[in-house]
């Protein structure tokens, strides 16, 4: 297991072996995967692929605390300890918990483990794990820059058109293209926050954390293929994660799917970027032993936002603001 430490400034040796990057750290594990953290001026980026076929099940993790993230309420089990009780499971976990529960998950050996995480003195974290075996095209990647950090999963079919757009290296990949979005969108703000994901095409999932705003921002692309499920922690914590029985072991009855075609921000709420003008209802759930659940979520079709559409520096979260849950 390898982590990486963004506050400390500290990096190994580097040497050159692209004219635009810098190697940080590269090695190649008793699997055959190949696994490199680079730096490109103020950038870090985490790239792996597999060494010949390449691999799933790949699993990402992000955790926030209550005071950096602020969930819809609808996703709270309504009695989590009287849900727990009456269907015989645990009780939520601690943060603490669940991600040593996800490293030893993952452990291949005594010592070692194929999980990488990102640990913030705020209460964040971030992290990803795969199995040793199954395949799949859904790549994984994890960038930072700037104090924004992303764990990307699966592509996008027009990242080339994407890349000319925002200014980028043609080395760019899918992460460092969410965070230059990203910060795009949060410093200058020149299309509306739904615009800037319904222009990415393809099938993804990310979990991005602003380290400088302190701000969490997630999204789920419209095909469903690469999907996240998210839940409340025993503290109020919140947890992402494209894993369903890590969500569901860590929160009890308190998780649901993240909705398709969504993105949640910790200070704007969750709003379909499909179709944002109308509002994400929550749809109460009962699973099959009868027990109250957390919430689905879903587009109203009947309420929609009669407002004249912005344009400039204040379109980026205004519709926003008016739709999300």
């Amino acid at each position: 297991m390898y982590k990486y430490a963004p506050k400390t400034g500290r990096s190994p040796p580097s040497s050159s072996i692209h004219p635009i990057f810098s190697k940080t750290h590269c090695f190649i594990d008793f699997q055959g995967r190949f696994q490199a953290l680079f730096k490109f001026e103020s950038l870090f980026f985490l790239w792996e692929f597999d060494c010949g076929i390449a691999k799933k099940g790949r699993k990402m993790l992000g955790i926030f605390k209550k005071g950096l993230a602020h969930p819809p309420q609808e996703l709270n089990s309504p009695h989590p300890m009287q849900a727990a009780a009456a269907a015989a499971t645990r009780e939520p976990k601690f943060p603490r918990e669940i991600l040593e529960d996800f490293l030893a998950t993952h452990q291949s050996g005594s010592s070692s483990s194929n999980a990488f995480s990102v640990s913030f003195e705020d209460g964040a974290l971030l992290a990803y794990a795969r199995p040793e075996k199954s395949y799949s095209v859904h790549q994984r990647l994890f960038c930072g820059m700037d104090d924004i950090y992303c764990i990307f999963r699966g592509s996008l079919n027009n990242l080339c058109s994407l890349i000319k757009q925002y200014g980028l290296n043609k080395g760019a990949n899918e992460a460092i293209l969410v965070v230059e979005a990203y910060r795009t969108l949060r410093d200058r703000g020149p299309y509306p926050a739904d615009q800037v994901l319904k222009d990415l095409d393809g099938d993804y999932s990310f979990v991005l954390y602003d380290g400088k705003a302190r701000t969490v921002f997630a999204a789920s692309g419209a095909e469903e293929g690469v999907r996240l499920f998210w839940g409340i922690a025993a503290d109020g914590s919140l947890v992402i994660s494209d894993n369903l029985e890590a969500v569901k072991g860590s929160c009890a009855k308190s998780f649901a799917p993240f909705p398709a075609g969504c993105m949640f921000h910790s200070e704007h709420g969750l709003m379909s970027f499909e179709h944002p003008r109308n509002k994400v209802k929550a749809m109460p759930r009962i699973d099959s032993e009868g027990v109250m659940c957390g919430a689905n979520f879903k587009v109203d079709v009947q309420s929609k936002v009669h407002a004249m559409p912005r344009v400039g520096s204040e379109a980026d979260w205004a519709v926003w603001g008016q739709n999300a849950l």
